[in-house]
């Protein structure tokens, strides 16, 4: 189905539907799931038994052949065209322009309801958000980037699971895609007065000053003219892609390569290479698994889809600008 070779070895016409590898994928993890589980064989991989000659124990699709098949199922689809790239990292840097643009003040001012429209009128790209949709905005953001958390668990914070404290506050999630059995470890998070872009305290405390929210979700559904819906109803991850590519458009930032899955992967890159935290740090804030055995953190670090961290031509250059280290948080600076 998702080939474009038949069985007996020709080419399927151009015109037959084909599905993507990502559809591949799902039919083989449900096959795996079949006779792993329904049919009691186990995630054993594929092979023939040492004492019956013939006999072939464990699960056919933990086997070389269909991993084998997999691979070049995936060169072929990379060849035709047909894998979809994978989101771009969201970076501090872009974040911060963001932060900038928002607090504009004919972008930042929050405005009495007027039918027709959320912002002043004043600037072409400000019209789509008012006020309390960029405020709404950053606040999701930062708590995204810096848990690196998927976009329906950020939508889905209520109230009761901020606790705050001098400093800070506590963030527990009352679910996770990883952590479907429990077990979730709260994030705390403390003030970062030297990089107010990334900091979730003040962008979560402005954005409650303004929303005047004092139960139910976090981040709820608007209305037209900038005012928050009065059924106690989460933003949907659809509704926050939308608001988001339109906030990188007002930067003039292709929205085109970003999607929800880009903040966790730019809140990875971002401990990683800005904050120097080493890779079992980032799994245990994470929630992700210590066993580095599938590499998923790498999908994370390393992409093809993401900009260079410097230009090719300075790897050797003897000439290049020195780098200097920040003792306190790790980062370096080629432009220093």
């Amino acid at each position: 189905r998702c080939n474009s070779v038949k069985l007996d070895g020709t080419n399927k016409p151009s015109t037959d539907e084909r599905g993507s590898y990502g559809h591949a994928q799902k039919m083989r993890a449900a096959m795996t799931y079949t006779f792993g589980c329904l049919q009691g064989l186990g995630n054993l991989p594929w092979h023939e038994s040492e004492l019956h000659s013939g006999q072939m124990l464990g699960n056919p699709l933990v086997s070389v052949e269909v991993s084998s098949y997999m691979c070049s199922l995936w060169r072929r689809k990379v060849q035709a065209g047909e894998v979809a790239i994978s989101a771009c990292a969201i970076t501090s840097h872009i974040l911060k322009r963001m932060y900038h643009f928002n607090h504009r003040p004919e972008n930042w001012a929050i405005l009495d309801y007027r039918p027709g429209g959320c912002g002043d009128g004043s600037s072409e790209s400000s019209r789509w958000a008012g006020g309390r949709i960029r405020r709404c905005l950053h606040a999701a953001y930062a708590i995204a980037f810096l848990c690196m958390l998927h976009s329906d668990e950020v939508l889905k914070i209520q109230l009761h699971d901020l606790h705050f404290f001098s400093n800070g506050l506590i963030l527990t999630l009352p679910f996770r895609k990883t952590h479907q059995n429990g077990d979730i470890k709260p994030f705390w998070l403390w003030i970062m007065p030297t990089e107010a872009h990334l900091c979730a305290i003040q962008a979560i405390a402005k954005w409650i000053a303004a929303s005047k929210i004092m139960s139910g979700y976090l981040f709820q559904k608007f209305a037209s003219g900038d005012r928050i819906a009065e059924a106690n109803q989460p933003l949907t991850s659809e509704r926050f892609l939308e608001l988001f590519r339109n906030n990188l458009l007002d930067i003039g930032v292709d929205p085109s390569s970003y999607g929800t899955h880009s903040f966790r992967c730019g809140g990875c890159q971002y401990l990683h290479i800005e904050r120097q935290w080493p890779l079992r740090r980032i799994c245990e804030w994470g929630g992700w698994s210590l066993e580095f055995t599938n590499l998923t953190i790498v999908k994370y670090l390393i992409s093809h889809n993401d900009d260079a961290t410097e230009p090719r031509e300075h790897f050797f250059n003897p000439d290049r600008s020195p780098s200097v280290k920040c003792p306190h948080c790790g980062r370096s600076c080629p432009c220093a």
